[in-house]
């Protein structure tokens, strides 16, 4: 039996025979992404065998690219130099690019004397998939997915002494706007890479939206996972209550876009948004809010300079007794949901009998 890199590296050369030469992907499949990423190469006329430049954009592109990237570089840097340290003598280094795929920013022990290293790890430089093919960088903004790419993976023969696992980065808005990138020259494969990348990738978009303008910013996490790290969702709204961001854990709870949505937060919680804001001020045990799907989130709030302070849902600094707030919520659930008590009580995680009897509605 063969060492494991050895196998690995004649299972690539194989496909790369099957795919790109015999123009064949029966006899050595690959990973759907890869797949994907050789063919849109293969259609548009790029040959492996071809040179790469590895070009810069003009200096009037690399401002524009680097004055609209500053959120997400003043973001990254702290990560990044924490990445570096995760990542100690391995012989890989952090590559930052746009969403075209042109470097913003790097870090790590960069090999200037390499020229391999060198031409790749410059500012302004661009590694989209048109201009060098199939990389971790191409493959991550066109898949929105980490990816993990080992040598000869890459499509043209000139990059395919490179080892590099990528991640998207998503704004608070939810675009994506660029990737990061953790590559090695001739180095030992280290698959690990890809989830140290996509973790690295969640704490920079963390900082972003804490850093971008907000009011309030709500952690939430599902009930008996207590909010507290880059794995939970963050929520940021303006103080009208509208939402104006999320990190990526986030809109996948509520199942928000916000590309194609103008959202508040009573659109998303079943229950007096004002509530949200009430909770900021006062350190209180942590609590599960409702949402209108039915479903229930441990929630946290935070206002913008505040440490973080568990969301009490039902205190409401008006001084309305308890039995008034509630009586509020759920005659605001009932009208969200059209009348229907049955979504209602849903909604709220209580009985029918419960809205009929808060109410004081005769029963249907």
């Amino acid at each position: 039996m063969g060492h494991p890199s050895s196998d690995r590296l004649q299972s690539i050369a194989l496909a790369r025979q099957s795919w790109l030469h015999e123009r064949s992907t029966s006899a050595a499949p690959v990973p759907a992404w890869l797949g994907r990423s050789w063919s849109r190469c293969l259609d548009m006329g790029l040959s492996p065998e071809q040179a790469v430049g590895f070009d810069a954009v003009s200096p009037a592109q690399m401002r524009r690219v680097q004055e609209a990237s500053q959120p997400l570089i003043q973001a990254a840097r702290p990560v990044l130099d924490e990445l570096v340290r995760a990542m100690g003598n391995i012989g890989y280094f952090a590559i930052l690019t746009d969403a075209q795929g042109v470097v913003v920013d790097v870090h790590g022990p960069v090999d200037r004397s390499d020229p391999r290293a060198h031409v790749i790890a410059r500012v302004g430089v661009d590694l989209s998939e048109r201009a060098i093919g199939t990389s971790a960088i191409s493959a991550a903004l066109n898949e929105l997915q980490p990816v993990w790419l080992h040598r000869g993976e890459h499509f043209f023969n000139d990059t395919s002494v490179y080892s590099c696992a990528g991640a998207p980065v998503f704004a608070p808005n939810g675009q994506c706007a660029g990737m990061l990138d953790l590559t090695g020259v001739d180095v030992t494969e280290r698959p690990a890479l890809k989830h140290l990348v996509r973790r690295s990738a969640r704490s920079i978009e963390n900082r972003w939206l804490l850093q971008a303008p907000h009011t309030l910013m709500l952690r939430l996490n599902w009930p008996g996972n207590a909010p507290g790290d880059d794995s939970d969702g963050l929520l940021t709204l303006d103080q009208d209550g509208h939402v104006l961001g999320a990190n990526p854990t986030a809109r996948q709870m509520l199942s928000i876009d916000l590309g194609t949505q103008d959202l508040h937060a009573s659109d998303l919680f079943a229950m007096p948004w004002e509530h949200l804001f009430d909770a900021a001020r006062h350190n209180a045990a942590g609590s599960e809010v409702p949402l209108w799907s039915g479903l229930r989130l441990h929630t946290q709030a935070q206002t913008a300079g505040q440490e973080p302070i568990a969301c009490e849902a039902g205190l409401h600094s008006s001084g309305k007794a308890l039995h008034d707030v509630t009586t509020e919520l759920i005659r605001q659930a009932v009208a969200k949901a059209g009348g229907n008590v049955a979504e209602a009580a849903r909604a709220l995680g209580i009985s029918r009998a419960t809205v009929y009897r808060k109410l004081g509605a005769p029963k249907h």
